[in-house]
C-alpha cells in the first residue's frame, strides 16, 4: 500500500511539474528515458589455424564437418561440441587447419554455405579468456 501511494504522488508531482502529456510521452526527460548508447561489434579475432563454426545442425557429427571443411586443406582436428545428456550437436563446433591459409580457404568457402540441410558460418576461434577464481577457491571445488 504504501508502494502503490508512493508512485501516486510521484506520477502527481510529474504531472503538476510538466503535465498531463510530458508524463505519458516518449520523448519526457525523465529518469527512464536515458540517452541510448551506441552497441559496438567485439572486435573480430586475429588469424589462425583455429576456425569457430555456427549453425549446425542437431544431426551434424564430427566426422561430417571434418569431411565438409577437408576439401579446403589439411584438417588436422574437428570437433562438434554435443549435449552431455542428449548426444546432440549444441550448434557449433571447431576445426583445425595445417595451416592459416588452409584455414582462409575453409572460411571462404563454408561461410554461409549449407551443411546438413542448415547455412553455417565459419570465423576464426577467439581464444579462450582467463579464467579468474577468487583467491580462496579452487578450480574444481575443493581439495
Amino acid at each position: 500500500m504504501a508502494m502503490r501511494a508512493a508512485v501516486t504522488t510521484t506520477a502527481a508531482a510529474l504531472t503538476a511539474q510538466r503535465g498531463f502529456r510530458a508524463l505519458y510521452s516518449s520523448f519526457s526527460t525523465s529518469q527512464f528515458n536515458q540517452a541510448q548508447t551506441k552497441v559496438e561489434n567485439p572486435p573480430s579475432a586475429e588469424p589462425s589455424t583455429n576456425l569457430f563454426v555456427s549453425g549446425l545442425n542437431k544431426r551434424t557429427t564430427t566426422e561430417g564437418l571434418r569431411d565438409a571443411f577437408a576439401k579446403f586443406g589439411q584438417v588436422v582436428q574437428a570437433k562438434v561440441v554435443t549435449d552431455r545428456v542428449s548426444g546432440y550437436s549444441r550448434g557449433f563446433g571447431f576445426v583445425d587447419f595445417a595451416t592459416i591459409e588452409d584455414a582462409a580457404a575453409g572460411i571462404n568457402g563454408m561461410h554461409g554455405q549449407y551443411l546438413d540441410g542448415w547455412v553455417i558460418f565459419a570465423e576464426y576461434a577467439k581464444p579462450r579468456a582467463p579464467i579468474s577464481l577468487p583467491n580462496n577457491t579452487f578450480p574444481q571445488g575443493r581439495q
